[in-house]
């Protein structure tokens, strides 16, 4: 078992990879209350072709085929595992994104069993014609149940603008006409060829035995019987040039408009390391611009453009990135008329030393108090592991980043850059 050391954070992980191809992440925390356990695989809702590696034959599911499948994973033939958990005392769950899939359990006792069951019920699927179809129902509720949600449809609008038929602008869940092609077959399909042991993480956080819960892993592991795999062979359609269209509306039953915009990024590193800090560049002039305490956030709520639900955010993987402003507003248009202005004004003239040195004084803050919890650092070294990204060098990007970065990932992205804009409308 290899020990990574991070010096400055007074953290080690351990990390093992396993014969099947597993990779086994741990990091005792003495003094926790409550360990938090990930196991993962590097499978999301934009995986909807690749070849199935046991019959070299290339396929294309049902779009929301991998949401479907979290949901399914939860039945036994013997019963719902969610049982299982709750004799132990443990909380546990599952959720689904663009390009990962989470089963979780968080606990304060009996921690060896529940990874016994979280390892063995992932590991174990149960499809049938009849819970499948039972399934259907089931989240074509939930589906229909999203179409209601101004926040989802707005999201997801500016995604549609932002990447027109790209999978990132797919609804995780899919749609009713969607889902409605699944077989227990296709689901098949997709866990065998993405559930394999070498395409998944297990992660384990909290006051533990690092050699002990390695022995458990392995011995668990040993009794199950899995051929080697060869790298997992996806499919995307490319990317278009420039966005998909400037402006996606909507009309629901809201009190007031909403409104989110951003711009997608033209600059896909292809290193990690390099995402890893253009990130770190982003976090940092969005707080400087529209952190809670930046005067031209508040400046727009004085104006009364908007309120303090106005954010913003970034995402960045080896195949797409972009950003994200907005929130409610009365005036959706000025409010992006006025965000855009700000962004070119600053992109020109660079932000302000003051407010940069405090901003990434708070970016260090926010790492640190992550590491205070079990369950965000779970979910955020998982995540962005399987990316390529080690989150737990974040502290050292971070205090090496200079203004002239922050300034220079800011012209990149705004300067020449097509924005897209989506609003949802009072009916």
């Amino acid at each position: 078992m290899r020990a990574l050391t991070y010096k400055r954070l007074n953290e080690t992980v351990y990390e093992e990879t396993l014969d099947n191809g597993l990779q086994v992440f741990i990091l005792p925390k003495p003094g926790f209350r409550q360990t938090y356990a990930n196991f993962t695989t590097r499978y999301g809702s934009i995986d909807s072709e690749f070849t199935v590696p046991n019959r070299k034959e290339r396929i294309k599911v049902p779009d929301g085929i991998a949401h479907f499948l979290e949901h399914k994973m939860f039945e036994e033939e013997q019963g719902d595992v969610f049982i299982e958990f709750a004799k132990t005392g443990a909380s546990a769950n599952a959720f689904t994104t663009f390009d990962t899939t989470t089963y979780l359990f968080s606990s304060t006792t009996e921690i060896e069993k529940n990874l016994e069951i979280l390892l063995n019920f992932v590991q174990n699927p149960y499809f049938t014609d009849e819970n499948v179809e039972k399934e259907k129902g089931i989240i074509g509720q939930e589906i229909k149940m999203y179409e209601d949600n101004p926040n989802w449809q707005v999201y997801f609008g500016l995604l549609q603008g932002l990447y027109g038929e790209f999978p990132v602008a797919i609804d995780i869940a899919g749609t009713v006409e969607s889902i409605a092609k699944i077989t227990k077959e296709t689901l098949y399909d997709c866990y065998h060829t993405f559930y394999h042991p070498s395409n998944m993480t297990l992660f384990v956080v909290g006051e533990v035995d690092p050699d002990a819960i390695l022995r458990l892993v392995a011995a668990n592991q040993t009794t199950k019987q899995y051929e080697l795999q060869a790298p997992i062979e996806r499919f995307y359609p490319p990317l278009s040039h420039g966005i998909q269209r400037e402006l996606t509306e909507y009309h629901l039953d809201i009190s007031q408009p909403r409104v989110l915009f951003g711009y997608r990024e033209k600059i896909i590193e292809p290193s990690a390391v390099d995402r890893q800090k253009r990130e770190a560049a982003v976090e940092v002039w969005m707080d400087c611009l529209f952190g809670r305490s930046s005067k031209h956030y508040q400046k727009l709520i004085d104006d009364g453009l908007t309120d303090q639900g106005f954010g913003s955010e970034y995402e960045l993987t080896y195949l797409y990135g972009h950003s994200i402003f907005g929130g409610n507003s009365k005036q959706p248009l000025e409010l992006v008329r006025q965000v855009k202005s700000l962004l070119a004004q600053f992109a020109d003239q660079g932000i302000d030393l003051g407010d940069f040195e405090r901003s990434k004084k708070k970016a260090i803050g926010r790492f640190m108090s992550l590491l205070d919890s079990p369950q965000g650092i779970a979910n955020v070294f998982t995540s962005q592991k399987l990316r390529g990204v080690d989150v737990l060098t974040s502290l050292d990007i971070l205090q090496d980043l200079e203004i002239s970065d922050v300034n220079q990932v800011l012209r990149d992205h705004v300067v020449g850059n097509e924005l897209a804009m989506s609003i949802v409308w009072p009916e």
